[in-house]
């Protein structure tokens, strides 16, 4: 088995070029169904579809999706939680809890993505940064943190408010950052939550192959708003609508359409050897039939070539025609 000794890791993902190196597939019908469309490949961002992507839109409930993964991050989910009068009685949908009551941390959260609690929501906040402008301070932040910097949030449920918005984009990209939790995909694709007799509203469960959740939303100001994650053939895809009517039919169109344009396609492994020479991480990229055939490498060598197992040797770049995805260093193997 090759082994590395020594040396810095040095490989970097370039994230610009990953959110941006997907043009915009085709819609596989009417966009306009939709308000806002965006869907995206989740280990790289790459956006395999967008329309008016980058539009500032209320998100209603989708909001959930943001404070679900900061308090699975940030939380303890077996703390106990006692609910606060603030939380009792939140307009909008609910699992009715009463102030005073104890839940986990993690029935919270069950009751946030499955039941969409505006209540469990309240409690979570206040649980996680002490009161509800404190925690929307902090999604603004978080949001950013992980690209999406077109967003601003005002509370943590998605009931209209001034300042409370995001893109389709930028929800997109929150939502792959979350399906990279292990937690968070056990939450938002689980159908029934017996310990509290919760069903998942979310059809997409039991009508597309491959779904794996995530969170429906309405309000009269946002309209219908879904984002979907799905999988298929070692591919995890993200959708997100934004006020669309038909938003099942609509997700399931464009999910169709990611699947049949593009695949995950390995681009350089671990186990491969190079002169000699090795890289510390595999690399994947969702690409469409016509691309595979523009992808190359491009190896830049150290001179003089290090003599000692474990040092830099060079650096591996890989490119879709002259766009530079990926690169990391080569390192000499053990002998």
């Amino acid at each position: 088995m090759n082994k590395f000794l020594c040396g810095a890791i040095s490989a970097a993902v370039l994230f610009g070029a990953l959110f941006t190196a997907g043009a915009s597939a085709p819609a596989k019908a009417d966009a306009a169904a939709s308000k806002a469309e965006c869907v995206a490949e989740v280990s790289s961002r790459r956006i395999l579809h967008s329309y008016r992507a980058d539009e500032r839109l209320p998100m209603a409930s989708t909001t959930k999706v943001l404070t679900a993964i900061i308090i699975i991050e940030d939380c303890d989910l077996s703390e106990t939680v006692v609910i606060p009068s603030e939380a009792a009685g939140v307009k909008g949908s609910s699992v009715y809890l009463k102030a005073g009551d104890t839940y986990t941390v993690e029935e919270l959260l069950y009751g946030l993505m499955l039941r969409s609690g505006n209540d469990a929501a309240v409690t979570l906040a206040i649980h996680h940064s002490g009161s509800v402008q404190a925690f929307a301070q902090e999604m603004t932040r978080r949001a950013a943190f992980l690209g999406a910097a077109d967003s601003a949030f005002a509370n943590p449920h998605g009931l209209p408010a001034k300042g409370h918005y995001t893109t389709a984009r930028d929800l997109a990209l929150i939502a792959a950052h979350a399906m990279e939790n292990e937690t968070f995909r056990t939450i938002v694709s689980t159908k029934y939550y017996a310990p509290r007799d919760w069903a998942n509203k979310n059809k997409m469960l039991t009508r597309y192959e491959g779904a794996a959740g995530i969170k429906t939303g309405f309000t009269t100001e946002a309209g219908r708003c879904l984002v979907t994650g799905a999988e298929r053939d070692g591919m995890t895809v993200v959708s997100v609508v934004l006020n669309c009517p038909s938003m099942y039919e609509r997700s399931e169109e464009l999910l169709n359409g990611a699947f049949a344009d593009y695949s995950m396609t390995q681009l350089c492994s671990r186990t491969e050897t190079i002169e000699g020479c090795g890289v510390l991480y595999d690399f994947s990229y969702p690409l469409t039939e016509a691309e595979r055939a523009e992808v190359r490498r491009e190896i830049v060598w150290n001179e003089p070539l290090p003599a000692c197992s474990g040092e830099i040797a060079g650096q591996m770049r890989i490119l879709l025609g002259n766009r530079l995805l990926f690169s990391q260093n080569l390192y000499m193997m053990e002998r």
